[in-house]
């Protein structure tokens, strides 16, 4: 081929049969070398000024350089100059939003109006960009790391009973180091979803790496950044529960989680393709289709490492995961609200109120809840937990979060006569016979709970023993009431002997008093 340099290995040959004197006739038939090229060749020695041997005994290096300078003659294109100095600035432009080549090529030209066409500029720029992308190769251990992405496709299925397509995004999370990968077509993106489908993946996996790996969606990274990404409450939690560390990729850097991009083109080809045809008409048929094409995928043949993805995984990662927790992470909702003056906090979804302790009045709370239950949380710390009730305008309450006050009133609230004749019994006879005769003296047996609640109360201040002796003095007078019976305790009466108890409660005799037989 005509201007093609010859390699080292015919040079080194020409130059030794041109060191045993051979003509340049017999070079061309034992090398096979045109006999001009060979002659251009003995002329380059020549002008070297070196002999044969001393040529032979040069590195390859040098001796390329020697046999074969610069043929550049050509002027720099002026029009190149002007373009090679503005490349970076382009390439930089090109990504941008909205940036085409076209546009850069449109303003080349008004500042260059004799530049290059549009193919030719397309060139220069593609070849500057192929040699300043680079890519770090990444090292990847067992067990370390899983990434986690959704697919830019989507798979769908038909719901009969609305009539139309209900389009189904697909979550796919990759082990970098086995190339084992899990996916699953999702109801929604959103985080009910997305914490279901996590849990899918660990148990699929049967175990958990060190680190997850996702970019910055928004269902998983609030605020993105390079260097402390903050994530989401759920996700952090989601986190904490599976003992794995989160991280986040740099804001609009695909090539730091390629595993799952490479993961997501294996999807597209071996799992889309193969259910382009299909009709599903449920969310269920369609996974169920799906993770049989899955297993299919993670059983073919990696060329590189002649095993597949499911065999290297067993050899060699599964091991290293660590163990899944007892119970998967259930997936909570969140809100936030303020204390009421009632102590109380209104769910808004279910418009039911759940109590904190009385002391938390006026403070913003946190609500975590699922379909059973609800928990309070005041600076990460659960202050109350109540089973849902989805009764609208209801109330959930625990009389440990009220006051001592409204404990009270409620306790009067709950009240009935069978509750304070049991609590007397426990006293003594007597202490029971007045709470009867308490009930009894008024219309309704409501009215007497203040007064048999005081009574049962004289308990904690006197002790069962006196309360049960001044309701036996008590007793003996034509009525008693709750105070009749303090009375007798502040003047410490309970506490003379029978004899004289029953000295003083005679009446003495007197003429004007009548017995039965004056009523005849």
């Amino acid at each position: 081929m005509a201007n093609k340099a010859l390699t080292m290995l015919q040079i080194r040959r020409c130059l030794m049969l041109l060191q045993e004197a051979s003509s340049i006739r017999e070079i061309h038939r034992s090398t096979g070398i045109h006999r001009t090229t060979i002659k251009a060749y003995m002329e380059r020695c020549k002008n070297s000024s070196k002999t044969f041997e001393e040529l032979l005994a040069l590195a390859d290096h040098d001796l390329s350089v020697l046999l074969h300078p610069p043929r550049n003659t050509q002027q720099a294109d002026e029009r190149y100059l002007y373009l090679s100095g503005r490349l970076e600035h382009y390439a930089k432009e090109l990504k941008r939003r909205h940036v085409t080549k076209q546009i850069l090529w449109e303003e080349y030209l008004q500042a260059q109006p004799d530049g290059y066409r549009y193919a030719q500029f397309c060139h220069h720029l593609d070849a500057y960009i192929q040699r300043h992308e680079y890519t770090m190769p990444q090292i990847h251990h067992p067990g370390d790391k899983v990434q986690i992405d959704f697919a830019g496709d989507t798979l769908r299925y038909y719901d009969a009973v609305q009539k139309e397509w209900i389009v189904c995004p697909v979550l796919l999370c990759t082990l970098p180091y086995s190339a084992l990968f899990y996916g699953e077509p999702l109801a929604s993106s959103r985080q009910e979803h997305l914490i279901p489908g996590l849990n899918n993946a660990l148990r699929y996996f049967g175990g958990v790496p060190k680190n997850v790996l996702s970019d910055n969606m928004a269902q998983v990274v609030t605020k993105p950044s390079r260097y402390e990404p903050v994530f989401t409450d759920l996700i952090a939690l989601w986190g904490v529960h599976n003992h794995t560390n989160m991280q986040a990729t740099r804001p609009g850097k695909p090539k730091d989680k390629p595993s799952v991009e490479h993961s997501v083109h294996i999807a597209y080809v071996q799992i889309y393709a193969r259910m382009r045809d299909e009709y599903h008409t449920s969310l269920k048929s369609l996974s169920h289709r799906f993770r049989e094409l899955l297993e299919m995928a993670n059983n073919r043949i990696m060329t590189a490492y002649g095993k597949s993805r499911i065999e290297r995984f067993r050899e060699e990662e599964q091991g290293q995961l660590r163990p899944l927790p007892s119970e998967a992470f259930a997936y909570k909702h969140q809100t936030t609200a303020k204390v009421r003056k009632n102590y109380h906090v209104i769910l808004g979804e279910d418009w039911h109120q759940y109590s904190v302790p009385h002391e938390h009045i006026s403070k913003k709370v946190k609500l975590v809840y699922d379909d059973d239950v609800v928990e309070v949380f005041l600076d990460y710390k659960r202050i109350a937990v109540h089973r849902r009730d989805t009764v609208r305008n209801g109330y959930s309450t625990i009389k440990e979060h009220m006051p001592e006050s409204h404990r009270h009133y409620l306790l009067q609230q709950g009240w009935t006569p069978l509750d304070f004749t049991e609590k007397a019994r426990e006293i003594g006879p007597c202490t029971v016979d007045v709470v009867v005769e308490l009930l009894a003296a008024k219309a309704f047996p409501e009215q007497a709970y203040d007064a048999c609640l005081g009574l049962l109360r004289l308990q904690k201040g006197f002790g069962a023993k006196r309360l049960e002796a001044a309701c036996a003095l008590a007793r003996k007078g034509p009525r008693v009431s709750y105070r009749i019976v303090k009375t007798i305790l502040d003047n410490n009466r309970d506490k003379v002997m029978p004899a004289e108890q029953e000295q003083s409660l005679m009446l003495p005799f007197h003429e004007n008093i009548r017995g039965k037989h004056a009523y005849n």
